[in-house]
Order: structure tokens, then sequence, then C-alpha cells
């Protein structure tokens, strides 16, 4: 992890670490005969961190700060405290670690010395440290042959948790903190489970199934399709196929017939450096997702760095640029609705219907963006003219304009993007949806990306094919979709019942358009249109015959979809039936989505 001869002249030394630092800081103090205390920042800690950074400084020792994102208003009084004091013992050293944080005081960084102790990235790496801590005694603790395949593929699948998460919402829907703590139950739990089995019957799969997917590591999972994916995992490793010499997690990856540890660390050391995402069930192309996200992550961090200040050179000063872009934003931004036009428009579409009541919404919060991004630019341009006074909120909204960013006021009302310019264009084109439905009538095919609430507008879609349909209740009235071959422009009408939606991007996956079924994506395609789905909704009665009807038919993937590219709950609106011709498991360790928007 690091050197005594690192621990230098700097008195404060910053930790990055995998684990609970404390007892390696605690060995490192005693090898050089110190004493080392540790305390937790939390609230009504600061008096104790004091005291014992006065008692520390005058005599000698490690002082350990833990979870200093939990004391941030006393982090510029210890770096005041530490760099001010004269006459400070020589062996005195202030450790910190904390979370990463955008209010932690970057001066103290600064100040300080790195350390770091990741854990190893790849599976071999993962392997390899889960086997450097289990013994030949662990081995040998049970006679049942089931014992040291289960074992290792525990622990191949702890491993792939964990990798995973690099491959952001392809890998998982959210990053979870997975740790050793769910090998070891896991683990105690396949052990315990093979000692009260009757050998003849076997082990009981649907048992392992349950505790791996949804007790010890599902009990971390918050998100129904990370379980999802999560049990899969359990179901298509976790079998009686294990214990056959022709297993494979992947080509390459096998489970090695050994009997002692020696014998299983040699095999992991033969094992590949480097991963193709195909060993976590992804496509190749998730190697290019993942690269993208580390890039894209160290530019944002390049920008958030770069100094604020006017420009003192004789070229155009950040505030005249601002300007000039709010200017240009200004003349391209749509016009005011007028409420007594929408009114009587609305009133001669029918405004008691679902769909129309949905549209009046939607309109309301659009007209609500146009006016507070119109406000904002007009003030803007007063304060950089010295006119007003800059508030909080305008300050922001230069910063974010001169980096091509939302400002916040604006994202806190309306939808996430990436940059500045997909923001503004999309306001357009959603604003050009919603005039043209009110005063060109209904559209022919709906821009689900387009809505505020695309959840609102499949109920509205829902509720008028309900009292279309004596006898039927919006209770037992279920969606239903076709995926067509029509691209948007080819649709010349509306469905007799239902919609037509388009604007939907395979992630993960490829389209067949000539079967109508999920296939694997091209090379470095990362992303694929959808044709135009048909929308619409069936008695659940019905539905139930015809599944039992059709049991031979191709298999459905039941695909999320997806608001924009970081999948959250919050993002999540329905979803879509896929065809294909492989089993949907193989889709479900793909991480495939349908996003409505890929920026």
């Amino acid at each position: 992890m690091w050197e005594e001869s690192d621990i230098r002249t700097p008195m404060i030394c910053f930790l990055s670490m995998g684990s609970d630092p404390t007892a390696s800081i605690e060995a490192l103090a005693k090898k050089q005969r110190l004493d080392c205390r540790a305390i937790s920042m939390g609230q009504g800690q600061e008096v104790h961190a004091r005291r014992l950074l006065a008692q520390f400084m005058n005599e000698g020792g490690w002082v350990l700060l833990q979870n200093c994102h939990l004391g941030l208003n006393f982090m510029d009084e210890l770096l005041d405290t530490i760099t001010t004091t004269e006459n400070v013992n020589d062996k005195f050293r202030l450790w910190i670690t904390t979370e990463v944080h955008p209010k932690f005081p970057i001066a103290l960084l600064q100040s300080s010395i790195k350390f770091t102790n990741e854990p190893p990235q790849g599976i071999k790496a993962g392997l390899k440290r889960t086997y450097a801590g289990i013994t030949q005694d662990q081995l040998d603790v049970t006679n049942m042959p089931q014992w040291k395949p289960m074992l290792y593929g525990t622990a191949f699948l702890h491993t792939i948790v964990q990798e995973r998460r690099k491959f952001g919402p392809l890998g998982w829907n959210i990053p979870y903190e997975f740790n050793s703590a769910d090998l070891t139950a896991s683990v105690q739990f396949i052990q315990n489970h093979l000692d009260d089995i009757d050998p003849k019957a076997g082990v009981s799969w649907i048992t392992v199934h349950y505790m791996l997917g949804e007790v010890q590591y599902g009990g971390r999972v918050t998100d129904d399709f990370d379980k999802r994916l999560l049990n899969t995992f359990a179901r298509v490793w976790f079998s009686q196929e294990m214990f056959k010499d022709t297993f494979k997690f992947y080509q390459g990856y096998n489970i090695p017939r050994c009997a002692q540890i020696a014998d299983f660390k040699a095999h992991i050391d033969e094992m590949p450096l480097s991963d193709t995402p195909e060993v976590f069930g992804l496509h190749s192309n998730a190697d290019i997702t993942y690269q993208t996200k580390t890039t894209s992550d160290v530019l944002e961090t390049i920008v958030n760095i770069q100094p604020k200040d006017s420009s003192g050179g004789s070229g155009e000063t950040r505030e005249s640029l601002v300007a000039r872009q709010a200017t240009e934003m200004l003349d391209k931004l749509p016009v005011d609705y007028v409420p007594f036009e929408v009114k009587a428009r609305l009133q001669k579409m029918g405004a008691l219907t679902s769909m129309n009541i949905f549209l009046r919404q939607e309109l309301d919060r659009m007209q609500r963006v146009i006016t507070v991004v119109r406000n904002t630019l007009v003030d803007l341009k007063l304060a950089i003219d010295g006119t007003i006074i800059m508030s909080e909120n305008l300050k922001d909204a230069l910063d974010n304009i001169y980096d091509a960013r939302v400002p916040a006021l604006w994202k806190k009302i309306s939808w996430d993007s990436t940059t500045l310019g997909f923001w503004f264009t999309e306001l357009i084109e959603r604003n050009n949806q919603f005039s043209s439905w009110l005063f060109d009538g209904r559209p022919s095919a709906f821009w689900m990306t387009g809505f505020f609430n695309p959840q609102g507008f499949l109920t509205a879609m829902r509720q008028e094919i309900t009292r279309a349909h004596k006898g039927w209740a919006l209770d037992n009235v279920a969606l239903a979709n076709d995926v067509t071959k029509m691209m948007k422009e080819d649709v010349s009408s509306s469905p007799a019942e239902g919609v037509y939606v388009h604007g939907l991007f395979l992630d993960g996956a490829g389209w067949d358009r000539r079967n109508c079924r999920l296939m694997e994506p091209s090379p470095k395609v990362l992303f694929t249109a959808l044709p135009v789905v048909h929308v619409y909704a069936v008695n659940t009665a019905a539905l139930v015959k015809d599944s039992k009807d059709n049991k031979d038919a191709l298999k459905f993937y039941e695909c999320p979809v997806y608001k924009k590219p970081r999948r959250t709950d919050l993002t999540y609106i329905f979803c879509l039936n896929l065809k294909t011709a492989q089993h949907p498991d193989h889709w479900i360790l793909r991480g495939v989505a349908l996003l409505c928007d890929t920026k």
C-alpha cells in the first residue's frame, strides 16, 4: 500500500481506500513504535478531534480522522491549525479518510500527500484476492464433491458482480457496493447447505438461487431489473451443469478440478490479465461504453477545476461570449402560448378526453420552461451589462452556459442532457410536437422522448381504449405492443386503436427488421434505432388466453424503457415485449434496454 519512506515532510496524509484503513494505519504506526488514535468524525466530534490534535502535535504520534465528509465545517479550521501551529513534534502525522464530496476543501487536499488502496481490477486479480484468504483446511471442510466447484463458482460470481460496475448502466442500473462480507456469507451458506442435504437428493438449486440472488447479494439490490440480472446469473451458472468437465462461464473460464489450494492459485495465475466484456455477459461493444465513460469523467473533472475568472487577455471575455450566446438562444426560443388560444383549440378537439387533458398538462409544463429560460437569459444580459445585480442563479447560469452545460434552474424544471446544445435543441423539438398537436391535430406517431410525463401519456391511452370497449375496467387493462417494420417517415395514418411511438433506441442489442426480433449489435454500433412501435391495451383475461394458445411462439424479452441513458426509477417508463430467437436470459445478461434519448 505504501512504504515507510513515503511518510515524509507533509504532516497531512489523505487516504482513498477500498476498505477500513484503521488496522493498516495502526499496524504501520506500531511498526515505527508510535502511538496512533482514530476518531470517526460526525456531529459533536470536533471537540475530541481538537483535544487529540493538541496532544499529539505536542507529544508526537499519529491521528486518524475518519469520515471527514461528515465534518466539513471542521476541515478549514483543521488546515489552519496544522499550518499555523509552531513547534510541532517531528513525529506527528495526521491521516484523513473521506468520501468524495464536492464541498471538501481543495486546499486541504493540495497540502497533503495521497495514498490509495483500490480493489484489484479484473477477474484474475479478484479471484487471487479471494483465494488468498482461503486455506487448505477450509477447502477440506466437507467431503461433498459439490463443495469445491460451488466455492469457486461463488468466488467467480463475487468478482463478476463487482467488475460489472465499470460498464455503467449496462452493468448495473445502480453501482452497488458489494464487499467481502457478501462473499463470506454466501460461502458459509453453501457450506451449511451441503452439510444439511441428503447426498442422494443432491443440491436444492431453487434454494441456492434464492439465497444468492435474493438474500446474500440481492439484499443490497434495490432496482427490480438489477435483481432480475442477479437472479439470472445465479440461475444460469449454479446448476447441475457446473459439476461437469464441459462447464464454462465463458470460453477459457472454466472451473478447475483441483484438490489443493496451490493448484487453484496456479490455475488463477494462468488466467488472462484483461477480460473481454463477453465474460461478464456483455457484448464486445460494452468496452467502448466503458472507455467513453472513463474519458467523459476525466474531461468533466478538468472542466470543473478550470478557473472561472474573466479573461484578462485581448480575446473575447467569458461575459461577452455568454451574452452573445444568450442573444442567439433568445432569438431561437419559441414564443409563449396564448392561454385563450390554447383553451379554444382544446375545446374544439374535446377538452375532456383523456389524451387532450394530458396535452394540456404537457403544455403548461412547457410554457413554464420557456418562461424561465427567457427570464434567465434576459436578466443575465442585464447583469452582464451591470444594469441589475448578478444573483446566485444568474452566476450559475453564466458559469454553465460558458461551459456548454445546462444551468441548474433549467435542469430542475425540465430534463437531463449532456450539453446545453442538446438540451436547447430538445426544447425546440418538444415544443414543435406540442404545437403541431395543438394546432394541426393529433399526430400519426408520437415522439415519446418529447413528453415530460410519458407514463401519463400511456395511462391516457389506456383510458381512451377502455372507454371505447363496453364492459372493460381500467384495472383489468394492460399494455401490449407490436414492433412494426415502419420507420417514422413511413407512417401515414394513426392505428385503429392505440398509438404509434417512435424515437426509441436499443442499448446493448441490435434489431433484425426482416424478422422483427432482437439480434446481436454490429461492431462499434452502440445504439440501434427501433422501428415504430404500436402500443395498445388489451383486456388481461384475453391476454392470458392468448398466452395459453401460443405456447410454441417465439420467446419474448421484457425490455425496460428509460427516458435517458441513466437508468433509475426516475427515468423508467414501462416495458416492451421484444421477440427473440434466443433465450431471454441472454439479453438480461447483456443489460439490454430501450432509451428515449442516447445523449
